[in-house]
């Protein structure tokens, strides 16, 4: 960036692209890497957490980056790419300085780090924090009151000090728009501490979405430093057989204490789930498929699949049953693919276009016969069915892979690369 340019505010550089000089995109930008100075000096930028297509974070040097412009930024195209680790002498701007609560040098008066800008000094390669955006008054979640100001970064004190309680909603709203499998992935690199404080802040069905993509060892510390009540409500948010997942990795008394401070029904389909083996069918599925009675109309069909809530994987195909209509039902009468709901007028009774062929799944079918299934039959999802034929729920492709993958597999690349602690210049 030349001299003179105009500041560039930390928010808006999370998530842009990187490019290489022929202009392909090399990553996206996760965070700022900082080293903090004494006295009053400002922050120099070492360089940014870059997060390339296969998930890893790698560290890039300010000196190979040549341009930041709007929505982008420019790299000389020379990557290292072993895996970025914070040393103890750098901070993470993006997740460790915003929502910080600091003091006005002049008037020691509290205030809440909402961003901070940064810029290349003029005539050098080197870049800084120059200037903090701030409000004040107390901080809380969601709340937007207390004026707002710019000032030089000579002009607060606090960052250097161990954090109590910060907050956590200019971060969260820095990452608005990523996928639950993105921002876990944030909140996987970030400290413990910092991700029980993101983890407090999200909403219930936020953080289900976002606990169902974490490694699990993550799930049960967050799990774990929330209230007891408010667990019980993020697992009801979950998806039922990833609740019964986390559940069964959790001490005894603990698990029966959580499945009691849930809602019965939803304790119920996770009771049922965790009587399964793991690595079967049973085991495998959702209890909370699409079912329809075989009177209902293509239209009915369609409007359960535009659920917005419902993955891509359940919205697939609906499951015609004989009442009741919740799992575990009546009589399983067979199945109607999204394809074919498509294909036929919206008053067509379902009943009547069943795919009724494929034997469906036994809730004790290994997971290798679960996945020949899959492969066999080009299917994304399949139905579980007991031996008196009534639906106990669905499995989907992403639950076998879940389970055919590595343990470690959602930190792992799945191609050679070159391996190192650390990150360099």
């Amino acid at each position: 960036m030349a001299a003179g340019a105009p500041r560039v505010f930390v928010s808006h550089l999370s998530g842009v692209p990187a490019f290489d000089p022929n202009g392909d995109q090399v990553g996206r930008v996760r965070d700022i890497v900082v080293m903090l100075r004494v006295g009053r000096r400002p922050p120099r930028l070492l360089g940014l957490v870059v997060e390339l297509s296969t998930r890893r974070r790698i560290f890039l040097p300010m000196t190979r980056v040549t341009g930041v412009e709007s929505g982008q930024v420019i790299t000389t195209g020379v990557l290292n790419v072993r895996r970025f680790e914070q040393r103890p002498t750098e901070r993470l701007v993006l997740g460790e300085m915003l929502d910080r609560r600091v003091r006005l040098v002049e008037t020691g008066e509290e205030v809440t780090v909402l961003d901070v800008s940064v810029q290349q000094l003029p005539a050098r390669r080197d870049w800084e924090i120059d200037r903090v955006f701030v409000r004040k008054g107390k901080g809380g979640t969601f709340r937007r009151k207390g004026e707002t100001l710019t000032v030089d970064w000579s002009a607060v004190d606090g960052f250097s000090l161990e954090e109590h309680g910060q907050g956590a909603e200019n971060l969260l709203a820095t990452f608005e728009q990523l996928r639950p499998a993105d921002l876990a992935n944030v909140l996987h690199h970030l400290s413990p501490k910092r991700r029980a404080e993101v983890a407090a802040a999200l909403d219930d069905d936020r953080l289900a979405d976002v606990l169902e993509e974490l490694p699990e060892d993550d799930q049960i510390e967050i799990l774990g430093k929330l209230k007891e009540e408010r667990a019980a409500d993020v697992l009801e948010a979950m998806d039922p057989d990833d609740a019964a997942d986390l559940l069964a990795e959790l001490p005894e008394d603990d698990k029966e204490r959580l499945l009691t401070l849930m809602q019965p029904d939803d304790a119920a389909d996770v009771r049922r789930l965790m009587a399964y083996e793991e690595r079967t069918a049973g085991g495998l599925m959702t209890t909370e498929p699409i079912v329809l009675r075989p009177d209902a109309t293509v239209a009915d069909a369609l409007a359960r699949v535009r659920m917005e809530d419902l993955s891509p994987a359940l919205a697939a195909q609906v499951y015609v049953c004989r009442p009741p209509d919740e799992t575990p039902t009546g009589k399983y009468l067979g199945t109607v693919h999204f394809q074919r709901l498509l294909r036929d007028p919206p008053y067509t009774l379902v009943g009547s276009i069943l795919d009724d062929d494929l034997q469906p799944l036994a809730p004790g079918a290994t997971l290798p016969a679960v996945a020949g299934f899959f492969a066999t039959y080009d299917m994304v999802a399949a139905p579980v069915v007991d031996e008196g034929g009534a639906l106990l729920g669905a499995v989907t492709v992403d639950d076998v892979l879940d389970h055919m993958l590595p343990d470690d597999w959602r930190e792992t690349e799945f191609h050679l690369e070159e391996e190192g602690a650390g990150h360099g210049g």
